[in-house]
This record gives structure tokens, sequence and C-alpha cells, in this order.
């Protein structure tokens, strides 16, 4: 039977109550237990308020974290619980008590406020794990998008750039369509700049970083395209040319998935020892303990987790190589 770990986030959004619907849409029928990891006390507040049924397939693991349920406020020991149970359900992963994890959002001004100073989820995980090369792929409304940089202001985003992080985010992109099923996928990479440079005429980013990236991926058996024009690559994936894009910047890929994708989005973390997933979306703090959250985006992490979960993970062995080297 396959575990499936959910850290529950930021209590005070709508991680509970997605969570409780998302079991409870996908129940236990395909041999699966359901492990809660935050607190069952507030969940189990929150079924009760929502009138969510709690599955009998979810199992709690409660955290020495203590926080009250108050919907919709930025909350430091709401935080301070988020990030004990995400601590917790990456421990029993890395430990094999769990399968796969599918983290509830958190609030990343909560975080700041509680003296938690990680850029978001994906950094703290590789963090916790020791990753040094992790990326995010995005999935939804028919399109997978890898991020070369994710959570730094735009004006950072050109120096941020180099050949190094862009190779490393096509090989990811590469192993994760491998993983997905996809053998020799193809992805197409993104320019920086309006029509990929114009040759140099508008910026030279795709001269002198991504394309020699892109040459790179391709000795090492990656099957890449060329740089191409940010405002059309997305409909060229959508139509097929691509099985997956590589996006220079956070707002770049996720602008076009989430317009056609934003209820059913999912955020992988790649190049972890771990599965890890997550619903595309916030903690919705503006409808938090008013029943009106979709969990469609919640289903379908915990699907792929679960699909994951099956399979062999393709960056465990590296990690397993180098912690055993030291």
């Amino acid at each position: 039977m396959k575990r499936i770990g959910i850290s529950i986030g930021d209590i005070n959004g709508i991680g509970p109550e997605i969570t409780l619907k998302a079991v409870n849409r996908i129940g236990g029928s395909s041999g699966v237990r359901f492990v809660v990891i935050g607190s069952e006390t507030i969940v189990r507040e929150q079924a009760a308020a929502l009138n969510i049924p709690v599955s009998p397939e979810i199992e709690f693991v409660d955290v020495a974290a203590k926080a009250k349920w108050v919907p919709g406020e930025v909350c430091v020991d709401a935080s301070l619980l988020a990030e004990q149970a995400i601590r917790c359900a990456v421990s029993k992963c890395l430990s094999g008590e769990l399968d796969a994890l599918v983290t509830a959002p958190i609030c990343k001004e909560g975080f700041h406020r509680a003296g938690i100073h990680v850029p978001g989820h994906t950094e703290l995980l590789a963090e916790l794990t020791g990753t040094k090369n992790f990326g995010m792929m995005l999935l939804g409304g028919g399109l997978r998008v890898m991020l070369v940089t994710r959570h730094i202001p735009i004006s950072q985003v050109s120096s941020a750039l180099n050949q190094e992080n862009i190779c490393e985010a096509i090989e990811l992109a590469g192993q994760a369509l491998e993983l997905f099923g996809l053998s020799n996928g193809t992805i197409g990479v993104c320019g920086l700049n309006p029509h990929a440079g114009d040759g140099g005429v508008i910026g030279r980013e795709e001269i002198e970083l991504i394309t020699p990236a892109i040459r790179a991926a391709r000795e090492r058996g990656f099957n890449v395209s060329d740089a191409v024009p940010a405002d059309t690559i997305f409909y060229e994936a959508l139509k097929g040319k691509f099985d997956a894009v590589v996006a220079m910047y956070h707002d770049q890929g996720l602008g076009p998935l989430k317009m056609i994708g934003f209820d059913e989005g999912i955020n992988v973390t790649l190049g972890l020892p771990i599965i890890r997933t997550s619903p595309d979306h916030g903690t919705a703090f503006g409808i938090s303990g008013e029943n009106e959250a979709s969990s469609k985006s919640m289903e379908n992490a915990i699907a792929l987790a679960i699909q994951m979960a099956g399979k062999p993970n393709p960056w465990k062995y590296n990690w397993q190589n180098n912690f055993e080297a030291e």
C-alpha cells in the first residue's frame, strides 16, 4: 500500500479544506493511505465547521507546534505549525515511511514574520533534503512548464541567468518527462527577450547564454529546440510540438499556464530524493472558512504523487550516493 503524506500548510488558508475534499473524492480504492501531518484537532475543527466528512482513509500525525484557526489571518503560529509539518513530512519521506509528499499552500508573509527566511516551499524542501540541483515544473491545461529562475524580482532575472542553470533546467525537464513515461520528449526553450532577441538586436542573452546551454543539453542527449519567442512557444506546445517548455522566469511560464489551467495546475519539485507535488495556488485567505474552495488542483497533485510514487526516482540514486560519500 502506498502512503502519501500531506503537509497541512497554513491552517488559516484553504489547505485543510481542499485536503479533506480531495481525499474524499479520490478515496482509498487504489490501495493508498493518506497521512495528514500538522494538527488533527484543527483539521477536525474545520471539518465540523465546514460540514466536510473526514475520510477513514486518513491517518493523522501531529507536530509539536500549536496554533489557533483564524480564517483568513496571517499568523506566526500558523506558519510555525506549517514549517514543522513540512519538516516532519520530509523526514518521513527520507526514512521510507512515506512514499510521496503533497504540500498544501503556505503563507510566505507568515513565514517571514515567523523568522523563517526561505523564498518558498521549493527552496525549503531542497534545504531539508540537502539537494543542490532542483527546480519547479508546473503542469496544467495541457502544458508542462519548467522554470529556470523562480521567486526573484523581475529586475534580477537577466543577471541570475547563466549557461549552467539554463542547462540544468533543461536536463531536469527531460528527466521529468522520462518519469512521466515520455521517452525522448521534446523540450521547447523560451527566449528571454521579445522575438528571442532578433539575432542580438533586442538583447544578447539568447546568443551568449541560452543557445550555448541548449547545445550543452543536446550533447547530453536531450531533445531540445532552439530558443523560441515566448509569445509563440506556448501555443506551439499546446498544439503538440513540445512536451515541456523551459521558461526563463516565473511569470513568463506561469502566466500562460494559469490562464488555461488555473483551477487544475500542479507544482512538482524536480531533483529531490523524494516525490513532492502541490496544488499550484496559494492560501486563498479571502475564501478561507467559507467552504467555497475548489479541490481540483489538490486532487490532481495527489493523483500525480500516487503515480510518481510507483516509479523509480531518478534523483534518489544520486542523493544516496552523495549521502554515503559524506
